[in-house]
């Protein structure tokens, strides 16, 4: 008989955390361990076939792990539509007027359908002759934080975890956005300029899908950090590597290819719900 498998299920809808339980018991053999957060956040064992517990949990209305829950001491997120709902490059795009095209492309290239540096190129020589101006003006006016971010990042911080926003996007924004969050370091591409406007081009070497796994074990082995207590979060292709890699990894609200291969998924809740996964209730949130 194989062993009983781990898995937190969590939903902002308590009826759906419930009916997820009834749906799991006869299918998987479900048996609660704990509660996490009343009516929020369960943890459970499952008997039943991985592949019966992975097709009920695409049907039901819940955020998933099928990690044991324990708390990380690392976490390395994505940016751009993870940490803040917006994709900031294509945000420049609508000021230099070439929103359509440069978007175009950014979803291929998240999808993974495209090569994510020679897309970041193709798209940044597109905002030549874009003031500078434009990148404040864009944090200020369009770039937002999704709900829970700051909880999510400054729990863990005051837990001791090591927090590091590593992006694909631009050190523009990085540094606020970590700022704002509360990372404690931040790592990404930088727009070159001409003093007064983007030239069109991107500092080399262009920091993609092989340098965030990169520094996902880099910061591990600083920190004396177990594999199996590393977090990595994001929604695109280029976070693919690092959401494997890491001992919890998890999508968020992600691009298909990356849905299918993550352990853990957010598509209902808040970015509160990846503390859920490690076993921290309500009761141990940071309040500000």
């Amino acid at each position: 008989m194989s062993p009983a498998q781990h898995l937190v299920i969590a939903s902002p809808e308590p009826a759906a955390l419930t009916a997820a339980i009834a749906a799991l018991e006869p299918a998987a053999g479900a048996a609660v361990v704990a509660w996490i957060e009343p009516s929020e956040a369960v943890h459970l064992t499952v008997s039943g076939p991985v592949e019966a517990v992975a097709g009920l949990l695409a049907q039901l209305p819940v955020d998933w792990s099928t990690r044991a829950p324990q708390p990380c001491g690392l976490l390395v997120a994505d940016m751009d539509s993870t940490i803040i709902g917006c994709e900031c490059l294509d945000e420049l795009a609508d000021y230099a007027g070439v929103k359509d095209a440069v978007s175009a492309i950014t979803e291929r290239a998240m999808a993974g359908e495209l090569d994510f540096e020679g897309a970041l190129r193709a798209r940044v020589a597109m905002l030549r002759g874009l003031p500078l101006s434009a990148l404040s003006a864009c944090y200020r006016e369009r770039v937002r934080l999704n709900p829970g971010a700051e909880t999510f990042v400054r729990t863990m911080a005051a837990r001791g975890a090591i927090c590091a926003l590593v992006s694909g996007g631009f050190t523009a924004f990085t540094g606020k956005v970590a700022d704002a969050a509360g990372f404690q370091l931040d790592r990404a591409n930088r727009l070159l300029d001409d003093g007064t406007a983007l030239t069109g081009q991107v500092a080399e070497p262009i920091l993609g899908r092989a340098a965030k796994l990169a520094a996902l074990r880099e910061l591990a082995a600083a920190g004396s950090i177990a594999a199996d207590r590393t977090l990595a979060i994001g929604d695109g292709a280029n976070d693919l590597d690092m959401i494997e890699a890491a001992g919890l990894g998890i999508a968020y609200r992600a691009k298909p290819v990356v849905a299918a291969r993550a352990a853990a998924q957010i598509e209902h809740g808040g970015l509160e719900t990846a503390l859920f996964f490690q076993g921290i209730g309500r009761a141990s949130f940071w309040r500000g």
